[in-house]
């Protein structure tokens, strides 16, 4: 299987046992918030996630969270930022266009001035993090080891996990940080040469269990590396805490669902896996738009005149096959007050 297949359907089977939320290809690095991509999070709950669903589907800017508007008196945006006026500025429309600041148009008439609060105070929403390592083929394992070595040492996430369909031997084992777990996936039912896609039913078995990362410590992320040497950074307690933060509102917002279906007769939507996933009757699996599809794939079958399938809302999906919601009543709330003064 693919890794990109391999990925989303492993997405799919966690979605449907896992509370929370389940995202994928995010930032897992604080000094170098590039330098480290996490395959796959799973964000357990955390005491107040219901009041994080209520206020908006989106991702909340982080300069937002941190700035001084509180949900009491408005305050002038300018004076609430400790930060670039740019980033700011920005913070503050996007925060006002989804529904997590308001403005204050009787604060400001007098002088003029953009006077904003927030419609809500900030809940404790999100309690453990796990990062998941897409790795099928441990027999081309690029580079493995020293991602889950970055992950271990810098400990953003609570637990860090690889995940394959290998068999995995002792050898695999002792090439990797003691702290990762090791899940090996079995797909049952699959039957490449079938007419239709097959069913998938991802069964995770433990090879090894976590050991729990020291997220309120200090972590060490390697940023470069050189012969002989690597260059590192050493990465607070705090600036930990915030990238947690920052993380897990990338994940809220943006989910897994983050790929296209081709734009091919050979392709159509499969549900086998319990989501919606892109399925190539040609290759017998599913597919990454993006990247494999197109004229100059073999199997490729353009617009032929029949009627095609209808169009997939991976939006509504999301909405039904999870606690997340993708208008909930604050949002709604703000957009009928915004309203009043258009």
């Amino acid at each position: 299987m693919s890794e990109f297949a391999f990925e989303l359907e492993l997405c799919a089977r966690l979605e449907e046992r896992r509370d929370g939320i389940v995202a994928r290809q995010l930032g897992g690095g604080v000094a170098d918030p590039g330098g480290r991509i996490l395959d796959a999070v799973c964000i357990e709950p955390g005491p107040e996630f219901d009041d994080r669903v209520a206020i908006t589907s989106e991702a909340i800017p982080d300069a937002a969270i941190e700035s001084a508007v509180g949900t009491g008196q408005a305050r002038y945006w300018k004076d609430a930022f400790d930060c670039h006026p740019e980033r700011a500025r920005s913070a503050t429309e996007r925060a006002i266009e989804i529904g997590f600041f308001e403005r204050d148009h009787g604060a400001g008439a007098a002088g003029g001035r953009e006077y904003v609060r927030q419609v809500a105070r900030y809940p404790d929403w999100y309690d453990r993090i796990v990062g998941i390592e897409n790795k099928p083929d441990l027999g081309r394992p690029g580079d493995l080891e020293a991602q889950l070595r970055t992950d271990a040492s810098l400990a953003l996430v609570d637990e860090i996990v690889l995940a394959t369909e290998s068999y995995v031997t002792r050898a695999h084992l002792n090439r990797i940080p003691d702290e990762v777990s090791v899940w090996r996936v079995h797909r049952d039912g699959a039957d490449p040469t079938a007419e239709t896609a097959p069913t998938s039913a991802l069964e995770i078995e433990v090879v090894r269990e976590p050991t729990p990362l020291s997220v309120d410590e200090r972590g060490i992320e390697p940023l470069e590396s050189h012969p002989g040497r690597t260059e590192i950074a050493t990465v607070s307690a705090d600036a930990k805490a915030r990238a947690r933060r920052r993380l897990a509102e990338r994940a809220y917002g943006k989910g897994w669902r983050t790929y296209a279906f081709p734009d091919c007769g050979a392709c159509r939507p499969e549900d086998a896996s319990g989501a919606t996933l892109p399925y190539c009757e040609w290759n017998g699996r599913v597919v990454d738009a993006g990247s494999e599809c197109g004229p100059s794939c073999p199997g490729y079958e353009g617009d032929s005149g029949t009627e095609t399938e209808p169009a997939v809302d991976l939006e509504a999906e999301r909405d039904r096959r999870t606690a997340w919601e993708a208008d909930p009543d604050g949002k709604r709330r703000q957009q009928s007050g915004l309203d009043q003064f258009g």
